[in-house]
């Protein structure tokens, strides 16, 4: 179902507007029942005192409004309901469908990154030598695929290291809901944001992109026939950003094969994903038991390239750690060619981490 963009008031959210307005909620579901929210620092509760105010005439007038803003039904018919405004997805399911009762999840995404790189080091998201090297990996202008199962932080990894690229090279965002928000949160740099629609699916605009003369491609999520496209703008010098849905960097290559429309397409293509596919990160998330805390962390880092003929896969990082001695000569061979000495070394992030820099 195709998703709309709308402009809804406080009013719409009743007693959900609280939650609705605090920057620090990233999540609020309704299973039927009981409401919960995630905050920004990984945590995921039970709200108690909703149960109060989440009422079934409540639930009615919500979808009611919503139905409203998108000219959708909302019933048995029309069981899923949904709809997006600048921040916020929403999704609603009908009764009829939802065995517990009616059913929503509201997601936002603001338009800012929500950790630093002094974060990222400091809260273990991943080492200073893995951040030095994959920032590296930005400056050497290679492509990035970021995986990893739903909520592991995906989207939110690529728009972290989306800051490094240069402000005088083109980006082009493709995504179907507003997330990367890569203007606001780069501003002064060069961009052009595309959104899909029943008028423009992603094979589409890949095409478009080509005739924007861009730098970078930030295609919000690989999912079916687009992966060919992408392999195929990618092979023009045009770099980018993807992300992708599966629980290791290994098997990248056979994800992208599954989703080409046919045989002859995987068959023709498959040298061309390790030549032009050159980073696979992965995105893991742990719960603790104790507290409720959900740390995500950069668990894999893997680079593809091919040598005498063969599709090779590196893997230099794994369960959060760098591996000693595994960079292939034709991946040091590139990091040389910007001039990167070492992979493992980079005075952008230093300085960084010392607070004598910016991103800006």
């Amino acid at each position: 179902m195709e998703q709309i963009g709308i402009r809804v008031g406080a009013e719409a959210f009743g007693p959900l507007y609280p939650y609705v307005a605090n920057p620090n909620i990233t999540d609020i579901d309704f299973n039927g029942e009981d409401l919960w929210i995630v905050t920004t620092d990984n945590r995921r509760c039970k709200i108690d005192t909703a149960r109060e105010c989440i009422t079934p005439s409540f639930l009615e007038q919500f979808a009611g409004r919503i139905a409203n803003e998108v000219s959708c039904g909302f019933n048995q018919m029309e069981n899923v309901l949904e709809a997006e405004t600048d921040t916020l997805r929403i999704t609603i399911v009908h009764e009829s469908v939802a065995i517990s009762g009616r059913s929503f999840s509201i997601r936002k995404s603001l338009p800012a990154v929500r950790f630093s790189p002094a974060d990222a080091v400091a809260e273990e998201y991943c080492s200073k030598d893995m951040l030095m090297l994959l920032v590296n990996c930005v400056l050497a202008k290679m492509n990035f695929v970021f995986c990893g199962e739903p909520a592991a932080g995906k989207t939110e990894c690529a728009k972290f290291f989306s800051q490094f690229i240069p402000a005088n090279e083109k980006v082009i965002t493709i995504e179907d809901n507003p997330e990367w928000h890569y203007r606001q949160i780069n501003p002064g740099k060069d961009c052009v944001e595309l959104k899909i629609n029943s008028r423009l699916d992603y094979s589409k605009a890949i095409k478009t992109c080509l005739r924007l003369n861009p730098g970078w491609m930030m295609l919000s999520e690989v999912r079916s026939k687009e992966a060919k496209s992408l392999i195929e703008c990618w092979s023009t010098g045009i770099k980018g950003f993807t992300t992708l849905h599966t629980d290791d960097v290994q098997k990248i290559p056979d994800r992208l094969l599954n989703m080409m429309e046919n045989r002859m397409d995987a068959e023709r293509l498959v040298n061309d994903i390790y030549s032009y596919v050159d980073v696979g990160i992965l995105l893991r998330k742990k719960e603790n038991p104790t507290n409720g805390k959900v740390r995500r962390y950069i668990d894999q880092i893997c680079f593809f390239y091919r040598k005498k003929e063969d599709n090779r896969i590196v893997l230099v990082a794994k369960e959060g750690k760098l591996c000693s001695g595994n960079m292939p000569e034709e991946i040091i061979e590139r990091f040389k060619r910007e001039g990167i000495k070492n992979p493992l070394e980079c005075l952008a992030v230093k300085s960084l981490l010392k607070g004598e820099g910016s991103l800006k």
